[in-house]
């Protein structure tokens, strides 16, 4: 520490000795003002520093100059642009009185199947991701005509993902970057995430999506009649918060090690209320408020390689939601670990979960299944044009082909079965 010397008269010794001199070794005290003033304890006598003040307070004077200079905030961030808010984007884009009856009509089947007062099986199908705009509203048309045909027996909603969790980096969807440029233009991919939903609620399909980011929710929950809560997310605080204040049914997937826990401690969380903090219509941060989501249930998507699709696994996650007083709903993803990633095993586990219901399961009320109108998956070529039509980007998906034979098939095989179910 530097120190400064300072001489004082030690008025407190005996009057015999005269007058004495001590030194102490005082601290040099810094103050941006460089008025550096010390006082004895013992008189009343300022005494200001040696003449060396200069020097040290031009030292005082770079070091208070560097320290102002330095940051300490945003370290990591390299820009902030303002985003649009909620309410400008849905003035833009806005909720037509057709959209809005399909979309409530969507919530309210799912509600009523989530509570056994409709028999039907809901089938959360479409592809593993939205990237090309023209590829999905042709496969919306192909299944708003089947979903009419098997809709005494099948409730189909179409899965509409715009945002993508990574296990570690890549393509994080149509919101994050629309055209696959790395580009990153998400206030376009909320504008075309947005038109896209109102145009299929429009046609009278409704459309499910993963609730990933913490804010999407507010500018597209809106034309969202399911949500999902992928694998990496179930055991987020952040997610469970959100879904708990999501308009719509939200389903949450087990955790990716195949576990039912973190799904189970989800469901337990959700059905509560929650204050966080979030963002509002206008688009100011805010203290969110919310009521509980009484609709939340388990998604089964296997994990660690291995299938939870079976009736062995499927009666174990029964037991443990009875354990901890939630309704059995099990829902089952027909995809990821249940089928190890093969498109090719999707229809066999359709087939399996169909005859559990024909043995007697009252559990299943639903499925998710990735489907797109071709085969497989492709990776995104440097050259945008050489992109394969209706070909996805991510996971691989069967084609419409089979999935008009798998979902007729479920039809023909069930339509004589679901309505006999004692789910209430």
């Amino acid at each position: 520490m530097q120190r400064q010397w300072l001489q004082m008269t030690d008025a407190s010794r005996p009057s015999g000795r005269g007058k004495q001199a001590r030194y102490a070794a005082l601290p040099i005290v810094e103050q941006r003002d460089n008025a550096l003033r010390f006082r004895s304890p013992l008189r009343s006598t300022c005494w200001a520093p040696p003449h060396r003040g200069s020097q040290a307070a031009s030292t005082r004077d770079l070091m208070s100059n560097t320290m102002a200079d330095l940051p300490i905030d945003d370290l990591n961030v390299a820009s902030n642009e303002t985003l649009i808010t909620p309410d400008q984007l849905k003035r833009e884009i806005p909720l037509t009185d057709a959209a809005l009856h399909t979309v409530s009509q969507g919530r309210e089947v799912i509600r009523n199947i989530l509570d056994g007062n409709d028999h039907r099986l809901f089938i959360v199908i479409g592809p593993c991701s939205i990237h090309d705009l023209k590829a999905a509203k042709e496969y919306a048309e192909r299944l708003k005509a089947l979903a009419a045909e098997v809709s005494d027996t099948l409730y189909l909603v179409m899965r509409v993902y715009f945002e993508k969790p990574r296990t570690t980096v890549g393509w994080k969807g149509l919101i994050n970057d629309p055209y696959l440029d790395d580009s990153f233009k998400i206030q376009d991919g909320l504008h075309i995430g947005r038109q896209l939903l109102l145009d299929l609620a429009e046609m009278g399909l409704p459309t499910a999506t993963e609730a990933l980011d913490p804010i999407s929710p507010q500018y597209l929950q809106d034309l969202i009649s399911w949500s999902a809560i992928g694998a990496r997310t179930t055991e987020s605080q952040t997610h469970r918060e959100m879904a708990s204040g999501l308009s719509s049914a939200v389903g949450f997937k087990n955790g990716t090690d195949g576990g039912l826990t973190v799904a189970i401690n989800a469901l337990q969380s959700v059905s509560s209320p929650h204050r966080f903090l979030g963002i509002n219509q206008e688009g100011g941060v805010s203290i969110v408020t919310t009521k509980g989501n009484a609709y939340g249930h388990v998604v089964l998507r296997g994990g660690n390689g291995k299938p939870n699709y079976d009736s062995v696994s499927v009666a174990l996650c029964e037991q443990a939601l009875n354990k901890a007083g939630i309704r059995p709903n099990i829902m089952v993803d027909c995809s990821h670990a249940n089928s190890n990633k093969d498109p090719a095993l999707q229809p066999l586990v359709m087939e399996n979960v169909a005859n559990q219901i024909l043995e007697g399961n009252e559990s299943i009320i639903g499925l998710m299944v990735e489907s797109h109108l071709n085969w497989g998956c492709q990776a995104i070529p440097k050259d945008l044009s050489e992109l394969q039509y209706g070909v996805s980007i991510t996971d691989a998906c069967i084609d419409w082909e089979s999935t008009e034979k798998t979902l007729r098939g479920m039809h023909a095989k069930l339509k004589g079965v679901l309505p006999a179910r004692k789910r209430k």
